[in-house]
């Protein structure tokens, strides 16, 4: 019986898009089926498989979307959007199968849930490009989603911290304007999809919140206050307002985290920021 942490590595390396897609649904459907033996015994790559296309480039490098409701504008949009959860996919892969071997059969199975989402997610997205006349790796992309990965290598309670409880935190806060925006436009279809993927990123944060108490409570420290000393550590950027907190208490992140991390207000999230 194949590891799983084999399987993981051979669809990580994969650059080829469809391929990976494939491969992620593949190999999580394997793992939930009882399928993959529960043993770590392959290196997680540093780097996955990257397709030729799109080009990545720095975030100062990155090329202006243009007007929402320009044609130019909502491609531009979608294929962001497709770049995201298609790094996404690798992210929860890595997750599973470099960490796997130190948590729980649960924590495995809950990434490579997320892996099969977020491999579903791009081919929605994706295929929705496509009737804009577009594709996939047609425009440069932002090459530093990888980053808070590769920086959190070697420290599982850094990388939920930042991936899951940070970056697609994030997506939470974002989505309703896209959503807005997108449907504005005329898209009813893609306001749906995206509708759609924010309740999945829901439960995606969770499961990260979830297993990042777990490691607190390992450690016999507070959740709260590890969280926000991994932030000042890892995290780069800056956590911006407004906040979609009905969201982020869904997911299990109570306001009072990020309370304090950043200026915290009580007006409501803004659809057109």
């Amino acid at each position: 019986m194949q590891s799983v942490a084999t399987a993981i590595r051979e669809v990580l390396l994969t650059p080829d898009p469809r391929k990976k897609v494939m491969g992620a649904r593949h190999v999580a459907r394997e793992w939930r089926l009882g399928r993959l033996a529960a043993t770590f015994d392959a290196e997680m790559p540093e780097s996955p498989g990257r397709p030729a296309a799109p080009e990545l480039l720095p975030p100062n490098r990155m090329p202006k979307r243009g007007k929402a409701q320009s044609d130019r504008g909502r491609v531009a949009l979608w294929h962001a959007l497709a770049h995201i959860e298609f790094v996404a996919i690798d992210l929860a892969l890595d997750m599973a199968g470099r960490f796997g071997g130190d948590m729980s059969l649960e924590f495995v199975s809950d990434f490579m849930a997320v892996a099969a989402d977020e491999a579903m997610h791009f081919a929605l997205i994706e295929r929705h490009l496509r009737t804009m006349g577009s594709f996939y790796g047609a425009l440069p992309a932002h090459r530093g989603l990888w980053d808070a990965a590769y920086e959190t290598r070697h420290d599982l309670a850094a990388r939920l911290a930042i991936v899951p409880m940070v970056l697609e935190a994030r997506a939470l806060d974002v989505t309703p304007s896209a959503v807005a925006r997108v449907r504005d436009s005329g898209d009813e279809r893609g306001a749906r999809l995206l509708e759609r993927i924010l309740d999945d990123e829901i439960r995606h944060v969770r499961a990260g919140v979830t297993h990042f108490v777990a490691v607190a409570d390992k450690l016999r420290l507070s959740p709260q206050s590890l969280w926000k000393s991994l932030l000042s550590e890892y995290f780069r950027g800056t956590l911006k307002p407004p906040f979609n907190d009905s969201a982020r208490r869904s997911a299990g992140l109570p306001r009072e985290w990020y309370h304090g991390v950043v200026p915290v207000t009580s007006s409501p999230l803004k659809l057109n920021s």
